[in-house]
């Protein structure tokens, strides 16, 4: 998608999360990669979402009527049974049939034919960009390396329109991702390695696509 239009679905999901009753609360919202960077064409919109975990709840009739029409588990518990309710046309599940926040998040904020990735995790944005980068490093498997360089548009219940202006007008400077993983501590010697392996998953997705990390 070109800029214009990326930045425009940035906003979207943006005002969906500060108005509509979401599946599990979300804490922070960060765009990183293409358009943190302000490229155009924008070839894929990356964004990440720091969400809680919903530890107790009520699995009383809500999670027995969603278990007769939708056949899953967990509404009530793993997400919320007020927006069950509103949005059931976003329920989705895993394969073991029970509901999956990662998986309703995206179909509530993403159109499923515009190449938009969401990353989902309970954990901030800048703490699991240094979880997953240790685990590449040890496991030698760098094309799960989350780019480093973005920018936090919503932080507990409240919207950065400084940082969205700044990321409209392509304000930001970042480094390359070879320095920048050098500079979260990456040997030198792997950074250009591990940026093509980044690239190379990144060019194989098609359409809207995301991950749930737990960590």
């Amino acid at each position: 998608m070109n800029r214009d239009e990326a930045i425009e679905r940035v906003e979207a999901i943006l005002d969906t999360v500060e108005n509509e009753t979401m599946p599990v609360p979300v804490r922070e919202l960060w765009v990183y990669g293409d358009a943190a960077l302000g490229l155009d064409p924008v070839e894929r919109l990356d964004v990440y979402v720091t969400k809680d975990i919903l530890l107790r709840g009520d699995d009383g009739d809500a999670a027995e009527e969603f278990r007769k029409s939708h056949g899953v588990e967990g509404v009530g518990k793993t997400v919320r049974a007020e927006w069950a309710e509103q949005f059931p046309e976003h329920i989705r599940a895993n394969d073991s049939g029970h509901v999956a926040p990662e998986k309703c998040l995206a179909a509530h904020l993403l159109p499923d034919d515009e190449p938009v990735h969401l990353e989902v995790c309970n954990s901030s944005f800048e703490d699991n960009v240094t979880q997953r980068l240790q685990g590449a490093i040890q496991r030698e498997s760098y094309e799960q390396i989350l780019d480093p360089r973005g920018v936090c548009l919503w932080a507990e219940g409240q919207r950065s329109d400084d940082a969205l202006r700044k990321l409209r007008e392509s304000e930001l400077a970042f480094p390359t991702l070879p320095d920048a993983l050098e500079m979260l501590g990456m040997d030198e010697e792997k950074t250009d390695e591990a940026a093509e392996a980044v690239e190379s998953y990144r060019k194989r997705q098609e359409g809207a696509t995301v991950r749930g990390d737990v960590v």
